[in-house]
């Protein structure tokens, strides 16, 4: 496992620098940038969800999703737990972006092609109980932290969101035992494999956005990264570890949980008028970090779950 992973990283770097190489040569731009988020948020990765669901029933995969959900509750608990015990408020302006970014991952640019490399379809599949999850969390706690205030509206429309509406529709068609037709199926499978080179060229062009040397000079960028990058998922892999959860379910989590901050916080704070540019120096600083830290801790996972 640990050597796909290290493969599947190195496509996604070089993925990464020609997100990178495109925008340089201004071949994209900040505007195209995000409406190729809207198009991998709103069609890629919800058809990418649907089709992991096109699977046949079995009693173990229902049982796999269960755990799915209940270990990505906890994980995000703890990572609440976590944050706000770490991140204090006092003298910190941008305490919101902090706590955020430190607990909330990029299970859907990152975790999606990396899940999908390692553990195939089944992977995807667990990996849209922790998408669900984080999904909930991010638009009520995430938000709180982010703004201080909670908003049922807010909340609403992000319930709403196209990845837990088509997760609802995948598991609606699971249930029901419904195949999609080979001919839409076919089409929605060329469409779902844009997930992985859109995703990280996306984040490439982050990545180009920012200052890389100067922010570098924020120590405060190195210790959110390490409760981000290390301490929150080495907590889950013990947790894992402890919980004795089939192997498929117990990788997926881990993963999803070991991705870098969450691009929701950039978008968040660029919502609430926060500290744009911290935020999004911290995406584009933890997507580059992660490319060592997520096959490092897969590489210890790999001996002990």
């Amino acid at each position: 496992m640990f050597l796909i992973i290290v493969n599947q990283i190195v496509k996604m770097l070089l993925l990464l620098l020609l997100g990178i190489f495109c925008y340089r040569k201004k071949l994209i731009d900040q505007t195209g940038s995000k409406m190729l988020a809207n198009l991998l948020l709103m069609i890629v990765n919800p058809m990418l969800a649907v089709l992991s669901l096109q699977v046949d029933y079995s009693p173990q995969l229902v049982h796999g999703l269960l755990l799915s959900y209940l270990a990505a509750f906890l994980t995000h608990i703890v990572g609440c737990i976590l944050s706000t015990a770490l991140i204090r408020t006092k003298g910190n302006p941008d305490c919101g972006i902090d706590r955020f970014s430190a607990m909330y991952s990029n299970c859907g640019f990152i975790g999606i092609p990396l899940v999908q490399s390692i553990l195939g379809g089944k992977g995807v599949l667990y990996l849209t109980a922790y998408m669900t999850v984080f999904n909930i969390f991010s638009w009520t706690h995430g938000m709180m932290v982010m703004t201080g205030n909670f908003s049922p509206k807010e909340l609403l429309k992000g319930l709403l969101s196209p990845m837990i509406l088509s997760s609802l529709l995948g598991l609606l068609l699971f249930f029901a035992e419904i195949r999609i037709p080979a001919l839409l199926a076919d089409s929605m499978n060329y469409v779902a494999s844009m997930n992985t080179p859109l995703a990280m060229m996306i984040a490439g062009i982050s990545v180009a956005q920012t200052d890389l040397f100067g922010m570098l000079k924020n120590k405060k960028m190195y210790l959110i990264s390490l409760l981000k990058l290390l301490v929150l998922p080495a907590i889950v892999l013990i947790g894992l570890a402890a919980a004795h959860l089939p192997s498929t379910v117990a990788c997926t989590i881990l993963v999803a949980a070991a991705c870098p901050v969450a691009a929701t916080g950039t978008a968040f704070a660029l919502r609430f008028q926060k500290n744009y540019r911290y935020a999004s120096e911290l995406y584009a600083f933890t997507t580059i970090a992660s490319l060592v830290t997520i096959p490092l801790l897969m590489f210890v996972a790999e001996r002990i779950l």
